[in-house]
């Protein structure tokens, strides 16, 4: 693949990480993940938290959803680390910044993120001009989805061992996909070494989402559209732990919003708490 030119992170990324750095500006404490590093990553320009889609108050469900998925994946990864884990692939990994926010945790594994190439360069060149550089656990691996190219090729390529457990996450992505693509993807985790963990979240259909919610994302799904990456795919619960099943998985849950709610926003008094029945999570075992 040649190498494409840095082009900036795609909007729903830094989106992404514009909401982490809100969180830690607009909601009380306990923060449900404290992350400074997406906002210089992002280095958005000086009033962007005068966008709509920063606005505290309406934004705060979807905010909080952000928070929800990234807690417990990193509380997984976590856990999975002091059992040994040896492998953590992030697919369409946008602004992640675990590894330069647990540095001593994440240098304790190959860690892989695998994006469109042109982010990534930009990604790169920003981690090297805020001083984190690209540690040698660190592997950026650049795979142009649009055009085709083989995600799975270039994880082998980079060094990842198809013969060591794995943590793979995909959060935010599975709603632009086919549902082949889907499929496919996870046919190919699902052949991972026994001992492996995938985590992808997925969109329910528009019906289900609680009112309070259904008009912010029916205009997602506009947005989405009009800017030509439209939203392909939604699933119900049963329909996604019935995929993974098919796929090849060993052991299937699904992790709702409610769930979420409980393990991280109990207790608040500031009503922030993900929205139920929009955005839940797949977890599948090999």
């Amino acid at each position: 693949m040649m190498e494409q030119p840095a082009s900036g992170p795609e909007s729903s990324a830094e989106r992404v990480a514009l909401w982490r750095a809100m969180h830690l500006e607009v909601d009380s404490e306990p923060h449900i993940i404290a992350d400074e590093v997406g906002l210089r990553l992002a280095k958005p320009d000086t009033n962007w938290r005068e966008r709509p889609d920063m606005s505290p108050e309406p934004m705060k469900l979807f905010r909080a959803s952000i928070l929800a998925r990234a807690r417990f994946i990193e509380d997984l990864v976590t856990e999975r680390i002091a059992q040994g884990l040896p492998q953590y692939v992030i697919l369409g990994a946008g602004l992640d910044t675990f590894a330069q926010r647990q540095p001593e945790l994440a240098s304790r594994l190959q860690l892989f993120e695998v994006d469109q190439p042109g982010p990534q360069a930009w990604k790169r060149q920003r981690l090297m001009e805020l001083g984190f550089g690209i540690p040698d656990w660190l592997h950026l691996v650049p795979v142009d989805f649009e055009a085709g190219e083989d995600w799975w090729q270039a994880l082998i390529e980079a060094g990842f061992a198809v013969d060591q457990p794995a943590v793979v996450v995909s959060t935010g992505v599975s709603m632009y996909l086919t549902l082949e693509a889907i499929k496919a993807t996870l046919r190919q985790v699902a052949s991972l070494a026994e001992g492996s963990t995938f985590v992808m979240s997925f969109l329910l259909p528009l019906e289900y989402a609680d009112p309070e919610v259904r008009p912010g994302l029916e205009r997602a799904v506009e947005g989405a559209r009009a800017s030509g990456t439209p939203f392909l795919s939604f699933f119900t619960p049963e329909e996604m732990l019935t995929l993974a099943r098919e796929a090849g998985f060993r052991e299937v849950q699904h992790v709702s919003a409610d769930h979420l709610t409980q393990c991280y926003f109990s207790g608040r008094t500031d009503g922030l708490r993900p929205p139920s029945n929009t955005e839940e999570l797949l977890v599948a075992a090999t």
